[in-house]
């Protein structure tokens, strides 16, 4: 099939939401996709971090084959091994304390399921999360998004208990919390925003007010998590400990998979009715999550994206050019602000077999793969040089 088919029957059957590019892919291989005319790109998006192992990895594909020959879906109303398995594997990355997990389908939900179980626990309404953050399309998620853009025409579904702070501004938040607070939730690295990065005193002034107030503290690491930052989750790098975590994205590489993430006192509180899901942590997916994990271990993928990723940023911030703004991020989550030629520059570097990601105006979001090595860096490095010289 070419593209042209692809997209005349996408018009006549698919809603119309997405801004689609153009391509259309066969299959990848590591860094790599291939469109349907056998031509070849090399991935600095991950399907927006998602596949962070990169594609058809051998382990990873050969675990979800052999379950998905076994056994792909089965009730929660029984016990579930594989479950179990990648509960436990989650807890061994995951801060000590923060080892009970709720398995769920994406952010959105992982989100979702996070802000029910704040208010849950603390009997409290009032939800805070930052401006300019992005948590999510599901209403309750759509709420906590500090971005008005998303919440256009939806309004109507949204509840009045959200209200939101400025991003790394600790006085904002200070004179936020109050006694009504259930839980404030906010993005290590605020990823759909621009890839805008906080201080290291902004998260322990929200740990510390949380604490004292009695909220909880939500960790948005649905893109941040698992790697992506050069720690396994993002708020790793600000040594501050938060009561709930939200992953997805790149938690089962590829499959779609949420989890929310806490403590056993608090995750008490959800008893049998209080939450579900039909599909959240079926055996297939599990699968994959431990595979997923297994595979960062194996390959040191952690350690390659703080390394990888301070070389790339490192690069970048040397070439001289009044189009760059500002190089930020950390690990393998890097946004380049560009002053007016971003989706310029997309264009080209898909001319040239690059895909990148262009988010919040004029920033370049690169969030490839954790398996990328600096030879990769050094081809984008290259294309970006040749494109403003």
């Amino acid at each position: 099939m070419k593209i042209d088919e692809v997209k005349e029957k996408g018009s006549k059957y698919l809603f119309q939401n997405y801004g689609r590019i153009d391509l259309c892919f066969d299959h990848g291989e590591g860094m790599y996709l291939y469109d349907l005319d056998g031509r070849k790109y090399l991935d600095l998006v991950a399907g927006i971090a998602v596949n962070s192992i990169g594609y058809s990895h051998p382990k990873w594909v050969n675990a979800i084959q052999k379950k998905a020959s076994e056994l792909v879906h089965v009730s929660n109303l029984y016990q579930v091994k594989e479950q179990a398995d990648a509960a436990e594997a989650i807890a061994s990355i995951t801060p000590k304390g923060l080892d009970h997990t709720l398995f769920v389908n994406s952010g959105a939900e992982a989100n979702e399921g996070s802000m029910k179980v704040a208010v849950r626990y603390t009997g409290k309404r009032k939800i805070l999360s930052a401006l300019n953050s992005f948590h999510g399309r599901t209403a309750g998620a759509l709420g906590a998004t500090g971005q008005t853009k998303y919440q256009d025409t939806f309004q109507t579904l949204i509840s009045d208990c959200f209200d939101y702070f400025d991003y790394d501004s600790f006085e904002s938040v200070k004179s936020m919390v109050d006694k009504d607070t259930a839980a404030v939730i906010v993005e290590p690295i605020q990823g759909e925003g621009g890839v805008r990065t906080a201080s290291a005193e902004f998260f322990k002034t929200v740990r510390d007010v949380c604490t004292d107030r009695g909220a909880l503290m939500i960790v948005d690491e649905v893109q941040t998590g698992m790697g992506r930052t050069g720690r396994w989750l993002g708020i790793d790098n600000f040594n501050v400990i938060p009561d709930i975590i939200s992953l997805a994205k790149a938690l089962g590489g590829g499959v779609p998979v949420g989890a929310v993430v806490t403590t056993d006192e608090i995750s008490s509180v959800m008893t049998p009715g209080t939450h579900g899901t039909t599909f959240g942590g079926t055996p297939l997916v599990c699968t994959a999550v431990s595979a997923t994990i297994d595979v960062m271990k194996e390959e040191d993928l952690v350690q390659n994206s703080h390394d990888v990723g301070k070389y790339l940023k490192d690069r970048v911030s040397k070439i001289d050019s009044d189009e760059i703004v500002d190089v930020r991020g950390y690990g393998l989550m890097i946004g380049i602000e560009m002053r007016s030629k971003a989706s310029d520059f997309q264009k080209y570097c898909r001319d040239n077999g690059i895909l990148i990601n262009v988010c919040h105006g004029n920033t370049v979001r690169l969030i490839p793969p954790l398996i990328m090595k600096t030879s990769d860096a050094d081809i984008f490095v290259e294309t970006l040089d040749r494109f403003l010289n």
